[in-house]
């Protein structure tokens, strides 16, 4: 059995995620967007109070609102945080992907990454983890997902009826949408997702019900 938290952290409501095999007394986290130092204590409270203890930071992505808490994190659990290298330079000048958002205190990150790609496995949590590339929302999006427990997690590549915004800096429609039908589409249907920002979802539902994914959104056709 898997055990999931999730918390919305900073003022865009990203997903935080801790995850945990039953039995296990390490965690997964995903996306520590927290912002705060009320952040920080929600989630090391927690962590204390279950008797978990992170053995891998993985990152969806490389904005800001995914990473904000990572310092923070790795102060207390210096472990390694898993991202796609396409995605290093949004991660240490993330104002340039948020130009307009001036009003944000947008952070830059130096803190090192180990590198994951398509195809990849990893085991955090007591979980494997398989690396599935989607770029299109930044050039390095991946996501990740356990078949054994029908879970996946999306970052902001697809939303519970929404998709990925491609206007920032990197953004791709067209791969985008080549990422979520092509991969993410093919997944079992029971599949489970939990995204980026909102509530979770399934890739059923997605398949069915999401409007963004209709016929007549196809990626262009290269001539």
């Amino acid at each position: 059995m898997l055990h999931t938290r999730i918390f919305q952290f900073n003022p865009l409501g990203t997903n935080c995620m801790v995850l945990w095999a039953d039995g296990s007394r390490s965690c997964t986290v995903v996306d520590p967007g927290m912002s705060s130092d009320e952040g920080e204590r929600e989630l090391l409270g927690f962590l204390s109070s279950e008797g978990l203890t992170p053995d891998a930071i993985l990152l969806t992505h490389g904005h800001f609102d995914h990473v904000w808490g990572v310092e923070r994190l790795l102060a207390r659990y210096p472990v390694p945080v898993y991202m796609n290298r396409a995605d290093r330079g949004i991660l240490e000048d993330g104002a340039s992907a948020f130009r307009g958002m001036q009003s944000m205190k947008v952070l830059r990150h130096d803190f090192p990454t180990v590198d994951v790609a398509d195809g990849d496995t990893l085991t955090s949590g007591g979980v494997e983890w398989k690396v599935i590339g989607t770029p299109g929302h930044t050039p390095g999006g991946v996501c990740y997902w356990s078949q054994e427990n029908n879970l996946l997690i999306s970052g902001d590549t697809l939303f519970a009826g929404s998709i990925g915004r491609t206007d920032l800096q990197g953004g791709d429609y067209d791969a985008l949408m080549a990422s979520i039908k092509e991969k993410l589409l093919n997944l079992p249907g029971e599949t489970d997702v939990l995204p980026g920002h909102g509530q979770p979802t399934s890739i059923a539902r997605e398949g069915m019900y999401n409007p963004f994914l209709e016929p007549f959104n196809e990626p262009l056709e290269e001539e």
